[in-house]
């Protein structure tokens, strides 16, 4: 079969920045005069999912319908409010070891791709700023979600992408493992055919565990000769 990619989640995985999102998605409910989400409710409705998907469904549990116009007006003034916060920290929230994670692996010979729900322009300033756009073969963006209701499966969107890239890598989700830290990321990333390391930046190890194919509590401790080797059959 062979591992030929890995694909990384963004927001809890490349970057400890959900606690931003969370106060920028709170401001938009408490403008529109409703009433935030808790922890639970965002965790549950926000977690793993795009702006457009997580505003929509809040506003939508509160009674709200709301235009087109208005959801794209909201996430553009949201994406210029991250920037914001963004600029005036004196250094960017990036997980530990992401960096050599991402050298070790391009040194492998595999291709990375970043997946998030989040806007392109948001992902490539962090990816920029801390030096990471380097290892990045291609990134599948918020915006690539919009088109089609319910959200596709962004891992599919990154595996179609990559491909095009690279035709000569005739790239299939059983070639790529995905990474993240939400259960509506690994629950996209197996419903895309991928095998799935869970890493404990958001939920703890033992719910993970339960879900994805392997389980760590930081990403230093991914061991990428042993997932290689469960890849091509010799485990």
């Amino acid at each position: 079969m062979g591992l030929k990619a890995i694909l990384f989640d963004f927001n809890g995985t490349i970057v400890n920045d959900e606690s931003i999102h969370q106060e920028l998605i709170n401001e938009i409910v408490l403008a529109a005069n409703l009433r935030p989400p808790d922890t639970e409710e965002y965790q549950q409705i926000c977690l793993g999912r795009s702006d457009r998907t997580c505003i929509k469904n809040l506003l939508s549990r509160r009674g709200r319908v709301i235009s087109e116009e208005y959801l794209n007006n909201t996430i553009r003034s949201k994406a210029k409010a991250y920037q914001t916060k963004l600029a005036a920290l004196e250094a960017l929230p990036i997980y530990p070891e992401v960096k050599e994670t991402m050298a070790k692996i391009r040194e492998a010979g595999l291709k990375i791709a970043v997946v998030s729900g989040s806007l392109k322009t948001e992902i490539e300033l962090i990816l920029d700023r801390a030096d990471l756009k380097q290892y990045v073969d291609a990134i599948v963006a918020g915006e690539d979600l919009a088109a089609s209701e319910p959200e596709p499966n962004r891992y599919l969107l990154a595996v179609d992408l990559l491909d095009k890239t690279d035709p000569s890598l005739k790239l299939k989700p059983y070639n790529c493992l995905a990474i993240d830290d939400s259960e509506a990321g690994i629950e996209m990333a197996k419903n895309a055919g991928m095998q799935v390391l869970g890493v404990a930046n958001t939920y703890p190890m033992h719910m993970l565990q339960r879900q994805a194919n392997w389980a760590v509590d930081y990403l230093s401790e991914l061991e990428l000769d042993r997932i290689k080797d469960v890849f091509d059959g010799r485990i």
